[in-house]
């Protein structure tokens, strides 16, 4: 396995999570699919929530987007139509649902390309005139980059270059396991270059 700069980046990219003991590994991989260019467009959120290190459930829900408008790219990449969402529930519902579940506990959601993710986010909040609580983001997009240095660092690639199982890219509930596990990955990455050359 590749990897580039190890030494330099392990104690700033992942913070206090690097030496962290596993069972205080918490947090939600998140992914959203959008049914245009704009980012307040969701119309499927996934999580994968891991608890004490552990991935022990991975959910998503179907959105419907504003007007139920869709463009070809989009549904194209994700496989998602009008028809699939006509009668799904608005974002606000499906967020308040995330919210009341899981937020009083996490409080990090790891994202493969924080940005896009957040920006969605932060979008639809201002949209649906949702009040965001404050959220820790960390990007496993971002940590591959710095980490290995395999010439691409799609989600999709990656997990293939790391021997991870991998679900349908681009279904949210797939993407957002998928970024658990490389997130738990890249963890077990930094912590073995430390093991191996801070004894």
């Amino acid at each position: 396995m590749k990897y580039a700069g190890l030494q330099r980046i392990y104690c700033l990219t992942i913070e206090n999570q690097i030496m962290t003991k596993k069972s205080e590994i918490n947090f939600i991989a998140i992914d959203f699919e959008t049914a245009t260019s704009k980012r307040a467009s969701i119309c499927e959120v996934g999580i994968c929530v891991v608890r004490h290190g552990e991935i022990v459930e991975t959910r998503s829900w179907l959105v419907r987007p504003e007007d139920n408008r869709y463009q070809y790219w989009n549904m194209k990449v994700h496989g998602i139509r009008p028809q699939d969402t006509e009668d799904a529930p608005d974002f606000r519902q499906v967020w308040e649902e995330i919210e009341r579940t899981y937020l009083d506990e996490f409080d990090t959601f790891v994202a493969h390309n924080v940005p896009f993710d957040r920006s969605c986010l932060q979008h639809s909040a201002e949209l649906y005139r949702i009040h965001l609580p404050e959220l820790k983001w960390i990007c496993s997009l971002q940590m591959a980059r710095k980490i290995y240095s395999f010439g691409c660092n799609s989600l999709d690639y990656l997990c293939e270059q790391l021997g991870i199982e991998q679900g349908t890219h681009h279904r949210a509930g797939d993407d957002a396991e998928m970024c658990a596990k490389l997130y738990l990955r890249e963890l077990e990455s930094v912590e073995l270059f430390y093991c191996k050359y801070h004894k």
